[in-house]
């Protein structure tokens, strides 16, 4: 074939680097724990049935998962009810966190952008996709573009045929 007709990857000869937040995304089960469920009457926290109830926890139900410790109902905790909770399970999970789901997965996002090396970026020209099969936090990305900002040549959002600049340095 003759460098006339040549089809080209304009995108692959870019020197454009796609970048999937998915790829930090912790992976593993999230698994609620709701007090209500340890009140009596879904309402009254009694010290004694409460501790009764969390003693028989089984903490394996949790192990290597995410927990979010929650109540569903307007009632007051007292502060030690989560201690005792977090106390329970925290050795076979992977992170316990008070909240809901989307508490939970803010902190993960936070932790594994707060952790991640992103050195290999410096200097590039980079993409950062725009869809994905999980539910990334939308301040996961405004944390991405603050480590990133400093770091890259020029920032992109979207996808490589149809993208957002963000900046350019």
């Amino acid at each position: 074939m003759s460098e006339e007709f040549e089809i080209k990857n304009k995108v692959a000869n870019s020197g454009l680097v796609n970048f999937d937040i998915t790829d930090l995304y912790p992976k593993g089960k999230r698994l609620g724990i709701d007090i209500k469920d340890f009140l009596w009457e879904g309402m009254i926290l009694k010290e004694k049935d409460f501790r009764e109830k969390i003693a028989n926890i089984d903490a394996e139900v949790y192990r290597d998962a995410y927990v979010y410790i929650y109540c569903s109902e307007d009632v007051i905790i007292p502060l030690w009810a989560y201690f005792l909770i977090t106390s329970k399970v925290t050795d076979p999970a992977k992170k316990v966190v008070f909240g809901n789901r989307e508490d939970l997965e803010v902190l993960l996002m936070h932790n594994a952008i707060q952790t991640y090396d992103f050195s290999e970026l410096r200097d590039k020209r980079v993409l950062v996709k725009g869809c994905s099969d999980e539910s990334i936090p939308n301040n996961a990305y405004v944390e991405l573009v603050e480590q990133l900002k400093p770091l890259v040549k020029s920032l992109m959002f979207g996808e490589a045929c149809s993208n957002v600049p963000i900046f350019k340095n």
